[in-house]
């Protein structure tokens, strides 16, 4: 006789599977001919014994396979070794730990940064120690998971405006004593960027804090020049695991803030710290990608690229003009489906359906990053439209997938 849990869990598993929303890991792996030249071939890994192009990437910068930063990591790991050992309150807060800081003021114009070892961790600590009952926040309706779920967490009275919208912002703020406004740099499932300037003056203007998540921004958005981003944001998170290639996070502000947090945020008193060797790559690369702004040139030629081809061949994006392209299908069952096809044909481009995204809007989301050559770009692009036109799927538009967010 099954237990109670194991019924529950089984129950929703075949929910799940029936509605093609089940997630399950697949393990890849590297073939390391494949990746003999990493600086000018298409990032792949195999899975099964077949080779894929990998157009799912976080990546953008193609960071994470540059042989100089494998090298970073691997001195950083001979000279602090492989873990910190302890919380950061205890003995687990070094000198690397103390310069990646440093770094990432210095290009933000932040007094102060707290690292922390995923985005999630970073928005979740940030939300749930900085708010209270007492707090109404304002945010974007597509703002991450990990901040909707600190934000419960923390008691808050949340209050989410339309999607990228400046009149709905300032309704909110205008109707409300409102402590802070959230929003992201680059919404990861749509691509688009916020108004950030228009909303830091919204802020000004009703003497709230402007929080922005900058993941999928940081080191690839000429939205706000380095080191002037302070005067636009009032505490801003970057997450090392997209453009920097590496793993880790930070959320920067005022020094007040983050000695706030030291002594308050859960997550970061009760972890173990981010590994210095993890730290030191985190500030090798950082100094990378100000090193070589030709990479963030390359990504956006080959942006343009794909948007232009997509045209050319009549696929339907959304009118992202970031890494992430996506192409919203609607039904989940039919983006498998089409994903599938793809990867018979050698391209892996991630599924996203609900809850990830609104029911009605699963889409395929498409990631370029520098280091994907023309060619496949080309090939990801003539094979989309092949499949597209033999499934017959009735696509989106992009003025239905807004009136989704609304």
């Amino acid at each position: 006789m099954s237990s109670l849990l194991e019924t529950k869990i089984a129950a929703r598993q075949h929910a799940l599977r029936e509605q093609g929303l089940l997630r399950q890991r697949k393990v890849l792996s590297v073939d390391h001919a494949l990746n003999t030249n990493a600086s000018t071939s298409s990032p792949r890994f195999v899975l099964e014994g077949r080779a894929y192009v990998n157009f799912s990437s976080n990546d953008y910068l193609g960071l994470s396979r540059v042989p100089e930063l494998a090298e970073a990591l691997h001195l950083g790991a001979q000279t602090y070794g492989v873990g910190s050992g302890a919380s950061p309150l205890v003995t687990g807060y070094s000198d690397a730990h103390l310069a990646l800081e440093r770094e990432f003021c210095a290009l933000t114009g932040h007094e102060a940064a707290l690292l922390f070892c995923s985005g999630f961790s970073a928005n979740t600590a940030l939300m749930k120690t900085l708010f209270d009952q007492h707090d109404i926040v304002v945010a974007d309706k597509l703002v991450h998971a990990s901040i909707i779920d600190g934000l419960q967490d923390s008691g808050a009275q949340l209050k989410r405006f339309l999607h990228n919208s400046l009149e709905s912002a300032e309704r909110l703020l205008a109707r409300n004593q409102t402590s802070a406004l959230i929003t992201e740099s680059v919404f990861s499932m749509d691509g688009d960027c916020a108004p950030i300037a228009e909303l830091s003056a919204l802020c000004r203007q009703h003497n709230a804090w402007l929080i922005v998540d900058d993941a999928h921004g940081f080191a690839v958005l000429d939205g706000y020049k380095k080191a002037e981003a302070a005067k636009l944001i009032d505490v801003q998170v970057v997450t090392f695991g997209k453009a920097l290639g590496c793993q880790g996070a930070a959320v920067l502000g005022s020094q007040a803030l983050i000695d706030f947090l030291v002594s308050n945020a859960r997550e970061y008193i009760y972890s173990t710290a981010l590994s210095p060797a993890n730290a030191a790559l985190a500030l090798a690369a950082t100094q990378y990608s100000t090193a070589h702004p030709e990479l963030q040139q390359q990504l956006l030629e080959n942006i343009k690229l794909f948007k232009r081809l997509c045209r050319e061949a009549n696929v339907p994006l959304l009118g992202s003009d970031t890494a992430i392209q996506p192409l919203i299908i609607g039904d989940a069952l039919q983006t498998l489906q089409v994903a599938e096809k793809l990867r018979a044909a050698g391209i892996w481009v991630g599924a996203i359906r609900p809850p990830t995204v609104p029911v009605g809007s699963a889409r395929l989301r498409i990631t370029l990053t520098a280091a994907h050559a023309a060619e496949d770009i080309a090939t990801c692009v003539a094979q989309l439209a092949q499949v597209l036109s033999r499934v017959g799927v009735p696509l989106v538009t992009e003025r239905q997938a807004a009136d989704n967010h609304r």
